[in-house]
């Protein structure tokens, strides 16, 4: 296996860059000028018109002036492309059907997934543009002439976990300028460049959840009556009820907040049963997972591991990567014995696989199994 240099874009040629309106896709487009690209500026236009538009660093009406202003400094052209509908279908929808089943989705990597990288990649083909750039922190290598993707350099801001779901055919294209940097280093080529957006705070919540209350957003799309919204018995892993929960959309596995008191050892919830509207509750024993099943995989490597091989995981962003044996690997999914148990192994969640820094694909989580799939007893004939 070799390892190579990513294919980088020359002087000349036409790059499409993803502005947010935030510092980092800022850097991007600046980097990407400085080295002579012909950089085009395009922002994402992914909410309506008027109250529902939300007040955050990204994704409203004054990131995307931020953009435009950030563009008009950096002499370069900007646009702003609708895709409020793709988002309503790709995003949002899938988020509030997601909660309604009693799992608990990451939006931001169906964004990237769908709406950014695909829909945006649409937009550099009309435009005959070579690239595409974004402001992510991860990198692009080469291994055997093949296009991948690797963690950010600064561990401490690596987001490859969100991009495991792009379509592979992607990578030959993609540019990552600022993945080889920290955060610092970034406000500070900011500043260099005269950027508005330099000292720009960061976004950290869902962009259609301005108030933090996903809550309201389901209600706001399924109606208040919505089962997932109703309460149901809340109860140990015996099955002993010991109260009542007000909608099991307001749990997520691992979750401590809101729960009673009174019990020998914190309780966490361990378990959502929308058939059954329960929350399950149980001490932090409970949660521990020494296997997981995935479904609706992704592979950014020409080669995926064999079952058998040993890889590194993460199930939720900024987890220590934890060692894995693959066990199972078919068309519907696979399956995972973790080397050291993992607490809270939510599904709807993201697992990613990594070699080394090299991400390797991704898939949604099914389940945690509490079991090793590796010391599961073979069934004895009768």
């Amino acid at each position: 296996m070799t390892h190579d240099a990513a294919l980088q874009p020359q002087p000349g040629d036409r790059v499409l860059v993803a502005m947010s309106g935030g510092v980092d896709s800022s850097v991007a487009a600046a980097l990407l000028g400085a080295s002579g690209c012909a950089v085009v500026g395009v922002t994402m236009k992914l909410h309506g018109d008027g109250a529902d538009v939300p007040d955050r660093p990204c994704c409203s009406l004054d990131a995307t002036s931020d953009a435009r202003r950030v563009c008009e400094t950096l002499g370069i052209p900007h646009y702003v492309t609708n895709l409020v509908d793709h988002f309503g279908h790709d995003v949002l929808d899938d988020f509030v059907q997601e909660y309604a089943r009693g799992r608990t989705p990451i939006p931001c990597v169906r964004c990237n997934t769908f709406t950014k990288f695909r829909d945006l990649l649409d937009k550099a083909d009309a435009i005959d543009a070579r690239w595409l750039a974004t402001g992510h922190y991860a990198r692009m290598g080469r291994v055997d002439d093949h296009a991948v993707m690797r963690r950010g350099l600064d561990p401490a801001k690596d987001q490859s976990y969100f991009l495991w779901g792009v379509d592979r055919s992607v990578l030959d294209r993609l540019v990552l300028p600022i993945g080889g940097q920290t955060k610092a280093e970034t406000r500070e080529i900011a500043r260099r460049f005269g950027l508005r957006t330099a000292e720009k705070r960061e976004s950290q919540d869902i962009c259609f959840v301005p108030d933090g209350d996903h809550v309201r957003v389901i209600a706001e799309h399924l109606g208040a009556d919505a089962p997932a919204l109703q309460p149901g018995p809340l109860r140990l892993t015996n099955g002993e009820v010991v109260g009542e929960h007000q909608g099991f959309a307001r749990y997520t596995i691992g979750q401590r907040k809101g729960l009673p008191g009174g019990f020998s050892e914190p309780m966490f919830v361990v378990e959502i049963v929308p058939s059954e509207r329960a929350v399950v509750i149980g001490p932090r024993e409970a949660l521990l997972g020494r296997g997981l099943e995935a479904r609706a995989l992704n592979w950014l490597v020409a080669r995926t591991p064999a079952v058998g091989a040993t890889v590194q995981v993460q199930v939720r962003n900024r987890a220590k990567p934890s060692p894995a044996t693959l066990v199972r690997l078919d068309q519907t999914g696979l399956e995972l014995a973790l080397d050291e148990p993992i607490q809270a192994i939510a599904p709807g969640q993201s697992l990613v696989v990594y070699d080394g820094d090299i991400v390797l694909g991704g898939g949604v989580i099914e389940r945690g199994l509490h079991t090793s799939p590796t010391r599961r007893l073979p069934i004895l004939a009768a």
